[in-house]
């Protein structure tokens, strides 16, 4: 008799349900990174923000359309890592068509949540979920919150008037 069969364990490996979410989350990330969502140039935008982060290289540009205090249409484009790409494109399908209120309330509880990554997720953040283990490491979480960033300033110079902003990461 085995040492598996005389304790009551199994030598087959039982699925661990936080590697499936890990593993989940991994392939979510992968999938906007690789199909980002609203990845467009718009025809007439009312607003255009770029963010930059000189430390790894990410780049977006985002471009914004609103009817008053809402954020009709959004396009992002960018290039760098998996985190920042899927961050925008997760975002952009969160923000499109909320209020400037709700997109400040949703960026604050997104910014809680890489920066306080023992917290639990908000549930309305949808797919930005996937990006709390990336809270883990300080670096990342400048990747994760790039394009928030970028579409806040994009958002301030919406209500200053002005189209046009640049934003570089420190």
């Amino acid at each position: 008799m085995g040492w598996a069969q005389r304790t009551g364990y199994s030598d087959v490996r039982q699925p661990q349900p936080e590697l499936e979410l890990d593993e989940l989350y991994r392939e979510l990330i992968l999938d906007h990174y690789k199909s980002p969502r609203h990845h467009t140039k718009l025809a007439h935008a009312d607003v255009v923000a770029e963010g930059y982060n000189p430390v790894c290289g990410d780049e977006v540009e985002m471009e914004l359309v609103f009817a008053g205090d809402t954020l009709a249409e959004i396009g992002v484009i960018g290039r760098g890592c998996s985190i920042s790409q899927a961050s925008g494109s997760m975002m952009s399908e969160v923000v499109q068509g909320k209020d400037i209120a709700e997109i400040r309330r949703l960026s604050g509880e997104f910014t809680r949540m890489m920066t306080e990554p023992d917290g639990t997720a908000p549930a309305d953040l949808g797919d930005l979920e996937a990006l709390q283990g990336a809270a883990k490491f300080a670096a990342r979480v400048k990747c994760a919150t790039l394009a928030w960033h970028t579409l806040a300033d994009g958002i301030a110079q919406h209500e200053k008037g002005d189209g046009v902003v640049r934003r570089e990461e420190a």
